[in-house]
């Protein structure tokens, strides 16, 4: 492509659509180095700080979602999505894209509904098993959809669909390269087996409920704990670091070496998670959140639990059911062997490189048809 690429890229609200979006926009500066990218967000929301450091320009949209209960926010939404609309028209006029880019989050259905209107090819990243409701919404105007999982015919037109796989930090490629430094880096014991536990960067109340229960268990089993408790809990756990072979972080800012250390990895089930792992390839049991929309975590894990990739409990099954789970994978060699082996067949290595071929193709059948 010899004319100088203008690419609108919009996804927020959570890191899960902001990571994606984020990971893409690296893809295509890297292939051309004087790509014009617009980021466009929710006003208020974590991608208005999270992009700029990435180094993009971002706008923000008045926009949010409809709560459950009746609130103010509510009432206000129709207004948002007028204002939204209104404002994404604008920037679409000034900017004028070659190509526009939703990952999910509020602020891409406005922007997209705009960019189709004004016969701009658009591209939908789905990161879960579940669609959200945006990405339902814009899947009729979309040109091609980019997806982690099979059967997603079930929620969009099948002749866009593509299967990708979600973008993931390209360090976690090699990750069983890096035990050593790991070991080193976190200064564990090399002969005791390490329990990676993640609950998001905020973190999970119920799993770090769970592993303050289960301390003396663990210790039982002579195993070492990297727990990541997360930002809101770190104040009420990180004592237990006192406590031998118990590691509490607030944040694992080396990811890769966590994932490198790890023998066995107790973890929610959100989108960008549940990819990361199948690229990592440890033993994992999944803790779905029940607190998300349509149970998609709980979907996501699922559809790598029925491929015997991984094990799965719910939060109500975790009194009863986890000591035992837990140890029959931490005592048989077997088990842990046959998981890691089929949650890597189900890894998607290259799927930023795949999704941003699909935007080059789209592109250059926008060129010839002009």
């Amino acid at each position: 492509m010899s004319k100088k690429l203008r690419i609108i890229v919009s996804g927020g609200g959570t890191g899960g659509h902001i990571y994606p979006a984020i990971a893409i926009a690296n893809e295509i500066s890297n292939r051309y180095s004087d790509t014009s990218i617009l980021f466009v967000g929710a006003k208020d929301r974590m991608e208005m700080q999270k992009v700029p450091q990435a180094g993009y320009e971002i706008v923000g949209l008045w926009i949010s979602g409809i709560q459950r209960k009746l609130t103010l926010s509510n009432l206000l939404f129709p207004i948002k999505l007028l204002s939204s609309l209104w404002k994404s028209r604008k920037i679409i006029k000034k900017f004028n894209p070659d190509i526009v880019i939703g990952t999910g989050g509020f602020a891409s259905g406005p922007l997209l509904k705009m960019a189709n209107s004004r016969k701009i090819p658009t591209v939908i990243q789905e990161q879960n098993s579940f669609p959200g409701i945006t990405n339902k919404w814009l899947s009729k105007g979309a040109h091609k959809i980019c997806v982690a999982y099979d059967n997603m015919e079930k929620f969009f037109p099948k002749d866009k669909i593509i299967k990708t796989g979600n973008p993931v930090r390209q360090d976690l490629l090699k990750t069983e390269e890096k035990r050593n430094q790991a070991i080193t880096r976190y200064t564990l014991d090399p002969e005791k087996k390490t329990v990676l536990i993640i609950g998001g960067s905020l973190g999970a109340r119920r799993i770090n409920q769970l592993i303050e229960k289960e301390l003396d268990f663990f210790a039982k089993k002579e195993v070492q704990l990297l727990w990541q408790c997360g930002k809101l809990y770190y104040s009420d756990y990180k004592g237990y670091t006192d406590q031998k072979d118990v590691q509490v972080h607030e944040f694992l800012d080396t990811m890769d070496l966590a994932y490198a250390a790890a023998d066995i990895i107790i973890s929610r089930a959100g989108a960008s998670s549940v990819s990361e792992l199948c690229i990592v390839g440890k033993p994992t049991l999944f803790i779905p959140s029940p607190n998300v929309a349509e149970d998609h975590q709980t979907k996501n894990a699922k559809a790598i639990v029925d491929e015997g990739g991984a094990i799965m409990l719910k939060e109500s099954e975790l009194d009863n059911k986890f000591q035992h789970t837990i140890s029959e994978v931490l005592d048989s060699e077997d088990i842990q062997t046959k998981l890691s082996e089929r949650i890597k067949k189900i890894a998607l290595p290259n799927a930023t490189s795949d999704i941003v071929d699909e935007i080059e193709k789209l592109i250059e059948n926008k060129a010839i048809r002009n």
